[in-house]
Parts: structure tokens; sequence; C-alpha cells
């Protein structure tokens, strides 16, 4: 069921739902009207993902050519209801640096003869030698009321980043608000009128595997996503709206719209909805497996995806002397300071779903790391000193740092000179975001690993409408030949608002 100024945008092609399907006549043929999408690209292949209407079997079909002249054929798994009717396919021995065509068939359960009509998109594989690589990377999207517009057309975002013809989409976190519902309507300050497209799922806050699985279905109601999806592959992790707002493992909620209170089974019901929903191979479609993984790029370009939220203690003031279990969890910290030192790439992206230096309250506690002491490392400081320890004792060259969450767009960069702790070799963070969502002041800053702001784009008040500016997004781009980083950001409209430019193999640029 929809409801909220749908009619006001004939160019916003929405599928039709009806508990919570397309809704399609099951007599006809398997329909696929959510989309497709490509998940971690590497240069042999890539996970393809689709939904569909009914019982059916996936088949993918691939080709070098978008006439599908000469195609390989994979089947895949059947869909059903134990995982909301979707599913994946991985591809493997695809060729590197090369555009693939794709198209999903979606086959009767009962009679492979009736199929339904393809739906197709493209990609390229990850590079075999050193060549260029340029993507995009955001998070937050439909947070603080702001949803899907009709009257704007729709999360228009994602057809200028689309537009930038990049690699591959890091989607940094609050890929979904499921704690989030949406009003039909939202007056604007200037006296105007915001209309949100609504649905059951959207109008009260996820507690239900079917409620959660209707927010990460909510998204893809946009056809500027579906286009987007259909081009540019994602990289995509998680952080605390998908579940409910700054959770963290065995919290017990006090938030009187919940009726299930235990985090643990909340975050349970999110996780499947989440592997469901985005192709990511180190998941299963119960969710079991991790977030956290290393997408490799080719030569040049290494992206070690992390998971701030399922591995960390519970929110406090940040001041313990002492922190075994930080915010990453000790298995997966041993795992990141590992792989990044096997890493051969010559830029290795490490994609935080929060920020490292930027004081992100929880109330009176402490959200992400930096608690606001600029002395010496406490709390989950620790961790992460530990981490910045390896990086440099190691010499492990070509770290930056890639985060959204904080709803702004700034750029710092971490030197041990200006730092309470200083065992560490200087480095730089980009943050950016929202993406579609509200949009909030600048965060202070927390002297501890010496950080300094050298740009800054934020509203002086908070929860500013998408409508009313500051949304933004990041482009990185590598250069094949110089080996050069170069990191914009960038605003919804298209303004490049700072440029970064890094040399390999340098420390402390």
């Amino acid at each position: 069921m929809l409801r909220g100024g749908l009619a006001a945008s004939a160019a916003l092609a929405v599928p039709t739902l009806s508990g919570g399907a397309p809704a399609q006549a099951l007599a006809g043929r398997p329909g696929a009207a959510w989309g497709v999408q490509v998940g971690d690209v590497t240069a042999q292949g890539g996970t393809v993902w689709v939904r569909a209407d009914r019982p059916a079997r996936m088949v993918v079909e691939t080709s070098a050519t978008d006439s599908f002249r000469k195609v390989q054929r994979r089947r895949g798994p059947l869909l059903g209801p134990g995982t909301d009717y979707t599913s994946t396919v991985r591809l493997h021995g695809l060729p590197p640096g090369e555009q693939v065509h794709y198209r999903v068939v979606l086959e009767d359960a009962d009679d492979p003869r009736r199929s339904g009509e393809p739906v197709a998109g493209t990609f390229r594989t990850a590079p075999g030698r050193r060549q260029d690589v340029r993507f995009v990377w955001s998070g937050d999207v439909a947070g603080q009321g702001w949803g899907i517009n009709p009257d704007r057309g729709g999360y228009r975002v994602y057809s200028e980043m689309q537009g930038l013809d990049p690699d591959f989409f890091l989607h940094s976190g609050d890929t979904v608000y499921a704690d989030g519902p949406l009003s039909a309507e939202v007056p604007l300050p200037d006296g105007t009128v915001w209309r949100n497209l609504v649905t059951e799922e959207k109008s009260k806050v996820a507690e239900t595997l079917a409620e959660y699985r209707g927010n990460f279905r909510y998204n893809l109601l946009d056809e500027n996503v579906r286009r987007f999806n259909a081009q540019v592959p994602i990289v995509v992790q998680w952080d605390d709206h998908e579940v409910v707002n700054n959770w963290y493992p065995g919290e017990i909620l006090t938030d009187e719209r919940y009726t299930e209170r235990r985090a643990d089974v909340l975050a349970a019901r999110a996780r499947q909805a989440f592997a469901e929903y985005f192709p990511v191979p180190t998941l299963g479609a119960d969710g079991a497996g991790r977030v956290y993984r290393k997408v490799s790029y080719g030569p040049l370009l290494d992206v070690f995806v992390l998971d701030m939220r399922t591995y960390r203690n519970a929110n406090s003031d940040g001041h313990a002397p002492d922190d075994v279990h930080g915010i990453l969890g000790g298995e997966q910290l041993a795992w990141l300071k590992r792989e990044l030192q096997r890493s051969r790439a010559e830029w290795k992206v490490i994609a935080s779903d929060m920020p490292l230096g930027l004081v992100v309250p929880d109330g009176t506690n402490i959200e992400a790391v930096a608690q606001g002491d600029p002395g010496a490392p406490l709390g989950r400081e620790l961790q992460i000193a530990e981490l910045l320890r390896h990086i440099k004792q190691r010499r492990i060259t070509g770290t930056v740092w890639l985060t959204a969450d904080v709803h702004h767009t700034s750029a710092q960069h971490y030197d041990p000179a200006r730092a309470g702790f200083k065992d560490f070799a200087p480095f730089w963070e980009f943050v950016t975001g929202p993406l579609h969502a509200g949009a909030f002041p600048g965060s202070a800053l927390d002297g501890t690993f010496g950080p300094e702001r050298v740009f800054l784009k934020a509203p002086q008040t908070g929860n500013v409408a998408p409508s009313q500016g500051f949304q933004f997004y990041g482009e990185v781009r590598i250069d094949g030949g110089s080996r050069e980083l170069t990191v914009r950001l960038r605003e919804e409209g298209g303004a490049v608002l700072f440029t970064k430019v890094l040399q390999p193999g340098l420390v402390g640029q």
C-alpha cells in the first residue's frame, strides 16, 4: 500500500505494492520490478542480485555486448518466501578490466518454459593491470523523516552520481532508517510542504522481519536508485539505523515505540533483511557470516570494509583505561591488521562506518570512537591507537579513511605532531553524506590523534531537509599512470567543494 503524493510525478516509476511484493497476476510470468544490482566486483566476477514477485528460478546470462548475441548462462537458486523472494548468483571467470553486460531471467518455479522479461544491467570488472579507477561514496538514505518525494523526482542525487560513470559505489552505512517512520507531509521552514511516499512498513519503527524487509524495499521504489543499481556496482556496509539508532550488542531499549526492546533480536532480523537485499558475498541469505571484508579492485586499490556495529562494546563515557573489546572486536582488529599488512595494492581505503576523531555523542555517552578528551587514548580510542601503531610499525603505506555518518562533509588530516598519542604515521580522513537525509552542523574534534579539519561544509541548524541543500557525496579517482589518488567532496547539484591529491608511497602528505 502506497500513500502520500505518488500521483504527483509520473516520472517516478514505482512498482505497485501488494503485501510487500510487486502486484502482478500470479497467472502471468515471473516479474522483477525491483531491478537488479551487482556487489563486490573483482577482476574475475561479482555478485548479481534480484527479487521476484513469486516463486521462481533465477538465471543470469552474461555477454560482452548489450546485444546478448553470445551469452554465458548460469542457473541460480529458486527464490521463495524464506528469503523474501530475493537471491544472488556469484559470477566467476570473467575477463578483467572489461565491460560486462548481464541480464536476469526469472523462470516459473513449476514450468521453466514460462519466464519473465529479462532485466538487464552492466558493470566493469576490476582491472588486471594498472589502470584508472574511480568510485563514489556516501551514506545515510531516507533519514530524519525525509523519504522519497515524488514532487522532487525522488532521489535525484543517484542520477547525478550515475552520470560520473563510477566503477562502483561505496555505501558507508545507514542504508535505510528502519527506526525512522515517515509522514505523508512535513511542513518546511519556508512555508512549503515536503511530501513523502509512505508504505505500510515505513509508517512505524521496524521490529519484525517483514517490517525490516519493507524498509530495505523502500529505497528500491525510487526509479533513480534502480537505474543506478543497474549500472553501478555496490560495496555496502551497515551502521546503526539499519537496526535502531546508536544500538550496541546486548542493549535493552527504553524507546516506548518498541514492543521488542532487545537490540540483539532486532539486529538479527535487520541483518537477515540486509543480507537479503544487498549482494554481499560474505553473508548468507539468513545473515550468517560477516559484513567486514576486503574487496580488491585491481593492483591499485584494496577496500577494507569495516563493521563498527556488530562487535562493539556498550556505549559509555569512553574514559576506560583499558578496553579489550573496543569498537571492532578482537577478531576483526586482528583480521584488519593482517590484511593491511598482506595487501600489495598501492592504495588501501579503509571504509569506516564511523569517523575517528569527530565526537559523536549518544546522550551523555559516546557513540563513535572519540570522546572529547584530547589526551592519551582511552576507551575505544585504545583499539584505534593499536591499529594506527601497527600501520606505522609495519610501514604500511597508502591508507586513506573514508566515512559518512555525521551528516556533513569535511576533510581531516591526522598528525602525531598535534596529537595526544604520538606513535602513528600521518593520514587523511574524508567525511561525506548525507546522501538523502537531514543535514546537521559540524562535529567537534578530539585531539587524541591530532586531527586538523582543513575543510567543512555543514548547516548551522539541525535536520535540514534535502530540498534545502547540504546533501553530499565523495568521488575518488586513482590515475593508472601517476598512481595519484584524488578525492573530491561533492554536493548535490554537481559542485566540487574540496579537492585533495595524494601522492603514492608518501607518508604524512
